[in-house]
This record gives C-alpha cells, sequence and structure tokens, in this order.
C-alpha cells in the first residue's frame, strides 16, 4: 500500500509559508506501515489541483490533502476534487449546523462565506473537525482514497489521528509494520557523524539510516520495516546500542531527545540544579532549559548580565578582572559562573560570555568566539571556543548548546562518581 501526500496553497508552493504538514503525515503514515512516495504542492488553481489529483488517483493507493478548505474564494480543493470525481456538489446540512453551532458557542456572527465549508462533492465521507470549522472529507477518485484535511496545522494533526489514520489501519493490504528511533548528537558534523556509523547498514541490514542536521545537533534516525514488531524493537535496541558505542560522549540520547530535557533528566535525577548568568546568548539557555517540564524541580535563577557593570554589580565579577582581561575570557566567564550559583545557592552556576557578531570581534577574539564558565561543587572551570558561523542567531545557538554540552558532561561524570561511591 502505498501513499502520497500534496499540499495546496500559494502560500505553500512559493515558499512563503513552510510546509510542516507534510513531514508530520509522512512520518504517521510511515508508523502504521504506509509507505509515502511522493510529496507534492500546488498553487491555487483548480485545473492544475483538478490534474494533479487525477495523476495521484491512477498510482496511489491513499492520499492526504491538505488546504484549500477554508470560506475564502482561494479555497479551491472541494470544488478541484468534485471535478476529478466527476460528481457534484452537495451542501451538507448536518455540517452546516455543526459549522453554526461552533460559531454561536464562540459568540460571533456567521458570514455567509463560511457556508461554503458545508459543501462536499457527492459520494464523501464526512470527517467533522472537532478544533476548527472546517470539516474534512474522504473521496475515491480512481482507484486512491483521497483524505482532504485542511491546513490549519492544529486541526490537520488532529484530524490526521483521530479520524484518517483509524479508517487507514482498516483498509485491507499488505502492510508491513514500521519501527522508528531518533538518536540525538552534538559535537560533530554531519558529515564526520556519517563516517562514525559507516558499517550500520552491513552490520544491520534491516534497517534503513537517515542522518539529518537540525543545526546543531545531527540527529540519527533509524526505520525498521517489517512483520514482527518484537523482533523488530529488538533490532532497533540493538542497533541503538552500536551506534552509541561508535558515537560515544557525542550522543545525547539514544530515544531523540533534547539537550535542554536531557540536561533536565540529569539535574532531577542527581536531585541537584542550575543558575545561568547570560551575556551574548541574551536567556537563550534558560529559555531552553524552563521549557522542558518540571523544570521549576531544579532552574532557580537566571540572568542576562549583558554589560559590564552588571557584571560586576550584580555577579560580583572583580572590576580588575575585566579590565584585564576583558568581558570575553575564561577568567571573567569563571566569575560570573561562581557569582550567580553563589546568589542563586544552586549545585551549579552555569556562564557565557562572547562575541556572537556581526561586529565586535578583533585579532585576539574574532567573531564567533566565546567563554562559557561551570561552577560545581568540586570547583569552577572556564573554556573558550571559537566558531566560524556567520550569522548571528547560528552564533548565539552554537554558544548556549556548548555550554548545555559541557553542563551536560559534567553531571554525567558526577553520576559516575554517585554509582561508584
Amino acid at each position: 500500500m502505498i501513499a502520497e501526500i500534496l499540499a495546496t496553497g500559494d502560500e505553500i508552493r512559493s515558499g512563503a509559508l513552510i510546509d510542516s504538514n507534510t513531514a508530520h503525515i509522512a512520518q504517521e503514515l510511515e508508523v502504521v506501515g504506509v509507505k509515502v512516495v511522493r510529496h507534492s504542492s500546488v498553487g491555487d488553481d483548480v485545473e492544475i489541483i483538478v490534474s494533479v489529483l487525477n495523476e495521484i488517483g491512477r498510482r496511489a493507493d491513499i492520499c492526504v490533502v491538505t488546504g484549500g478548505l477554508g470560506p475564502t474564494t482561494d479555497d479551491l480543493t472541494t470544488e478541484a476534487a468534485s471535478k476529478a470525481a466527476g460528481v457534484e456538489l452537495f451542501l451538507d446540512q448536518t455540517a452546516l449546523a455543526a459549522i453554526k453551532n461552533i460559531f454561536k458557542k464562540l459568540n460571533r456572527p456567521m458570514n455567509d462565506s463560511n457556508i461554503k465549508q458545508a459543501i462536499f462533492p457527492v459520494g464523501t465521507t464526512r470527517m467533522d473537525n472537532p478544533v476548527g470549522t472546517a470539516p474534512g472529507f474522504m473521496l475515491k477518485i480512481d482507484k486512491c482514497y483521497f483524505f482532504f484535511l485542511p491546513g490549519v496545522p492544529a486541526e490537520m494533526r488532529t484530524m490526521l489521528s483521530d479520524k484518517v489514520i483509524p479508517i487507514i489501519k482498516k483498509f485491507p493490504g499488505n502492510r508491513k509494520v514500521c519501527l522508528t528511533n531518533t538518536i540525538s548528537t552534538f559535537g560533530l558534523t554531519e558529515s564526520a557523524t556519517g563516517e562514525r556509523i559507516a558499517g550500520l547498514a552491513e552490520e544491520f541490514p534491516g534497517i534503513k539510516l537517515g542522518l539529518r542536521a537540525k543545526f546543531p545537533e545531527i540527529h540519527i534516525k533509524l526505520y525498521a520495516y517489517g512483520d514482527d514488531p518484537i523482533r523488530l524493537n529488538e533490532l532497533l535496541s540493538k542497533t541503538s546500542d552500536w551506534i552509541l558505542d561508535k558515537m560515544g560522549k557525542s550522543v545525547l540520547s539514544v530515544t531523540g531527545d533534547s539537550m535542554a530535557s536531557v540536561i533536565g533528566d540529569l539535574i532531577k535525577r542527581q536531585k541537584s540544579s542550575i543558575a545561568v548568568a547570560e551575556s551574548c546568548t541574551g536567556g537563550l539557555v534558560a529559555h531552553w532549559l524552563t521549557d522542558s517540564p518540571g523544570a521549576s524541580d531544579y532552574f532557580i535563577f537566571s540572568g542576562v548580565t549583558y554589560s559590564n557593570r552588571a557584571k560586576i554589580d550584580l555577579l560580583g565579577v572583580l572590576p580588575e578582572t575585566i579590565e584585564r582581561f576583558g568581558a570575553v575570557h575564561e577568567e571573567t566567564a569563571k566569575e560570573m559562573a561562581k557569582g550567580v550559583r553563589r546568589i542563586a545557592g544552586a549545585t551549579y552556576g552555569l556562564s557565557i560570555s562572547g562575541i556572537a557578531g556581526p561586529d565586535g570581534g578583533t585579532e585576539a577574539k574574532p567573531v564567533g568566539t566565546v567563554c562559557i564558565g561551570l561552577a560545581a561543587p568540586d570547583g569552577v572551570e572556564g573554556r573558550r571556543f571559537n566558531f566560524s558561523f556567520g550569522k548571528r542567531s547560528m552564533n548565539k545557538v552554537i554558544f548556549a548548546e556548548t555550554a548545555l554540552d559541557l553542563l551536560r558532561i559534567k553531571l554525567l561524570k558526577a553520576g559516575q562518581t554517585e554509582t561508584i561511591s
């Protein structure tokens, strides 16, 4: 059983809007054993949409279509579907009543244009939308079953999981199980990561490998296809262990967790706490750490000490340290880390001071220079790194991730010490 995905809309076609829907649909279909062979996108043109629907109808078994179900004049998917199937349109009174009820609950007037959302091709199976006004529908065109869903991601995702996937699971056909796993890594380039695990195909012929650069991390995606879920799970587990051995400390998580999530788990496990002092990253580390559920258990304090005066007055950095070394220096970062740990009463204090650019660099400290301080119960350390990314936004991200990685490694060592003792 093969599937295609079609995204409609001028914004998608032109690149003005990033199409996150297609990626999500593909992943969900793969999980239930439906192989996605093609992604397509078309603009708001009835005849072009009709042509593409007919092409897909001749070659695919399933197609999920997103977009074009709204009330405006450029929402043309329903009309195109009726033409592709060669059937008339009709007004579904049940759908119309449901739409009217939505507007009534919202205490908002319903425009006449919304009636359009209750019009469907003859022969469709309506799929109600629990989080929006545009219902979806299923319609067979040629040999393919088409599922037409709204383009709004929250609505699409809800309808895909609650309506579409259950229907697909009931379809007859030889669907194999597809199990996946994502291993997140940091510290190596995509090419270096590929070289480290170059022998995976020979070692595990039943696994399909994919590498994805999700700056600044590299994610290793593993796919296992077959008929026996238990055996596939065992194969994925063995492959993950093999990758962990090859990648070493570069592996953040064998289940695709983010850096901040991994750190949160480590800190909670050790019943520790963290405070952060940031300069050039402007609170990015604090944002990431507090984005993880349960962060209140271990995250105590954050200070964006951007100016030298803030570093001195708030964190207790010695004026002579900045005068002698400058704001971007290991010694300054160490004093920042000690200061934020002291004033917060945290187990760990983490600091960042650097030159994100595009200006401010010197020959001794070029743009991309960052100094990181880490204060812990057993002392304080300062490290300097140099990155060559031209964009300020990329430098801020790599600075923040590198700081968190130093903390991660420290936490892992602390955990090993606790285990030994």
